[in-house]
Protein backbone atom coordinates (compact mmCIF):
# COMPACT_ATOMS: atom_id res chain seq x y z
CA UNK A 1 0.00 0.00 0.00
CA UNK A 2 1.21 3.38 -0.78
CA UNK A 3 2.56 5.73 1.97
CA UNK A 4 0.55 8.24 1.56
CA UNK A 5 -2.34 6.01 1.95
CA UNK A 6 -1.57 4.98 4.77
CA UNK A 7 -1.01 8.38 6.66
CA UNK A 8 -4.42 9.14 5.52
CA UNK A 9 -5.91 6.43 6.79
CA UNK A 10 -4.38 7.35 10.34
CA UNK A 11 -4.86 10.77 10.44
CA UNK A 12 -8.01 10.15 9.51
CA UNK A 13 -8.96 8.12 12.78
CA UNK A 14 -6.60 10.44 14.71
CA UNK A 15 -9.01 13.05 13.70
CA UNK A 16 -12.25 11.30 15.23
CA UNK A 17 -10.74 9.86 17.92
CA UNK A 18 -9.77 13.62 19.20
CA UNK A 19 -13.38 14.37 18.76
CA UNK A 20 -14.25 11.97 20.82
CA UNK A 21 -11.95 13.22 23.11
CA UNK A 22 -12.98 16.33 23.34
CA UNK A 23 -16.71 15.38 23.50
CA UNK A 24 -16.09 13.40 26.66
CA UNK A 25 -13.86 16.17 28.28
CA UNK A 26 -17.12 18.31 27.93
CA UNK A 27 -19.10 15.43 29.14
CA UNK A 28 -16.74 15.58 32.10
CA UNK A 29 -16.35 19.12 32.57
CA UNK A 30 -20.61 19.32 33.25
CA UNK A 31 -20.77 15.81 35.58
CA UNK A 32 -21.64 17.70 38.03
CA UNK A 33 -24.17 20.60 36.07
CA UNK A 34 -27.80 20.87 37.60
CA UNK A 35 -30.52 22.79 36.41
CA UNK A 36 -31.48 26.75 38.28
CA UNK A 37 -34.75 26.24 38.32
CA UNK A 38 -37.34 23.67 39.02
CA UNK A 39 -38.41 21.11 36.38
CA UNK A 40 -35.35 22.24 34.20
CA UNK A 41 -33.36 19.41 32.82
CA UNK A 42 -29.42 19.06 33.58
CA UNK A 43 -26.89 18.29 30.87
CA UNK A 44 -27.39 15.35 29.38
CA UNK A 45 -24.39 13.30 28.25
CA UNK A 46 -23.45 13.61 24.68
CA UNK A 47 -21.85 10.63 22.64
CA UNK A 48 -20.29 10.02 19.59
CA UNK A 49 -20.98 8.20 16.31
CA UNK A 50 -18.87 6.67 13.40
CA UNK A 51 -19.11 5.78 10.23
CA UNK A 52 -16.86 4.72 7.06
CA UNK A 53 -16.53 7.17 4.71
CA UNK A 54 -15.13 5.96 0.94
CA UNK A 55 -12.47 8.31 -0.37
CA UNK A 56 -13.28 8.62 -4.29
CA UNK A 57 -10.34 10.18 -4.92
CA UNK A 58 -8.11 7.43 -3.20
CA UNK A 59 -10.36 4.71 -3.17
CA UNK A 60 -9.50 4.66 0.59
CA UNK A 61 -12.31 3.88 3.29
CA UNK A 62 -11.73 6.12 6.60
CA UNK A 63 -13.43 6.87 9.43
CA UNK A 64 -14.86 10.10 10.48
CA UNK A 65 -17.26 11.46 13.06
CA UNK A 66 -20.97 10.50 12.10
CA UNK A 67 -22.67 12.43 14.52
CA UNK A 68 -22.44 13.61 17.83
CA UNK A 69 -25.87 12.69 19.81
CA UNK A 70 -27.18 12.81 23.28
CA UNK A 71 -27.38 9.94 25.52
CA UNK A 72 -30.86 9.19 26.32
CA UNK A 73 -30.54 7.43 29.54
CA UNK A 74 -32.50 8.61 32.35
CA UNK A 75 -31.18 11.34 34.63
CA UNK A 76 -30.22 10.65 38.59
CA UNK A 77 -31.97 12.79 41.31
CA UNK A 78 -30.62 13.57 44.48
CA UNK A 79 -32.41 15.00 47.33
CA UNK A 80 -32.36 18.43 47.86
CA UNK A 81 -34.87 20.25 49.32
CA UNK A 82 -33.65 23.50 50.01
CA UNK A 83 -31.69 23.78 46.14
CA UNK A 84 -33.19 26.40 43.23
CA UNK A 85 -34.06 23.30 40.99
CA UNK A 86 -35.47 20.88 43.45
CA UNK A 87 -39.36 19.61 42.64
CA UNK A 88 -42.26 19.81 44.66
CA UNK A 89 -40.44 16.67 46.26
CA UNK A 90 -37.37 18.15 46.95
CA UNK A 91 -35.49 16.82 44.42
CA UNK A 92 -32.85 17.62 42.30
CA UNK A 93 -32.12 16.66 38.59
CA UNK A 94 -29.15 15.04 37.83
CA UNK A 95 -26.58 14.76 34.73
CA UNK A 96 -26.54 11.58 33.37
CA UNK A 97 -22.96 11.24 33.20
CA UNK A 98 -20.93 8.51 34.67
CA UNK A 99 -17.02 9.48 35.52
CA UNK A 100 -15.92 5.93 35.25
CA UNK A 101 -17.56 5.79 31.87
CA UNK A 102 -16.24 8.60 30.57
CA UNK A 103 -13.13 8.08 31.78
CA UNK A 104 -12.83 4.37 30.35
CA UNK A 105 -14.28 6.17 27.12
CA UNK A 106 -11.22 8.58 27.26
CA UNK A 107 -8.67 6.13 27.88
CA UNK A 108 -10.11 3.92 24.83
CA UNK A 109 -10.29 7.03 22.21
CA UNK A 110 -6.29 8.12 24.03
CA UNK A 111 -4.91 4.37 23.11
CA UNK A 112 -6.92 4.60 19.67
CA UNK A 113 -5.42 7.81 19.02
CA UNK A 114 -1.77 6.84 20.26
CA UNK A 115 -1.95 3.62 18.12
CA UNK A 116 -2.63 5.71 14.73
CA UNK A 117 -0.11 8.14 15.49
CA UNK A 118 2.21 5.05 15.95
CA UNK A 119 1.41 3.91 12.55
CA UNK A 120 2.33 7.60 11.00
CA UNK A 121 5.99 7.19 13.21
CA UNK A 122 6.45 3.99 11.68
CA UNK A 123 5.69 5.01 8.21
CA UNK A 124 7.80 8.25 7.92
CA UNK A 125 10.55 6.07 9.60
CA UNK A 126 10.38 3.53 7.06
CA UNK A 127 9.98 6.24 4.05
CA UNK A 128 13.38 7.85 6.08
CA UNK A 129 14.90 4.46 5.88
CA UNK A 130 14.14 3.89 2.11
CA UNK A 131 15.31 7.45 1.37
CA UNK A 132 18.64 6.76 3.05
CA UNK A 133 19.41 3.90 1.06
CA UNK A 134 18.44 5.60 -2.25
CA UNK A 135 21.10 8.02 -1.18
CA UNK A 136 23.68 5.42 -1.02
Amino acid sequence: MDIAKILKISAAGMKAQSARMRVVAENLANADAVPDTPGADPYRRKVVSFKSELDRETGLETVTVSRIGTDRSPFGRRYEPGHPAADADGYVKLPNVKGLIEVMDLRAAQRSYEANLNVIQVSRSMLQNTLEILRS
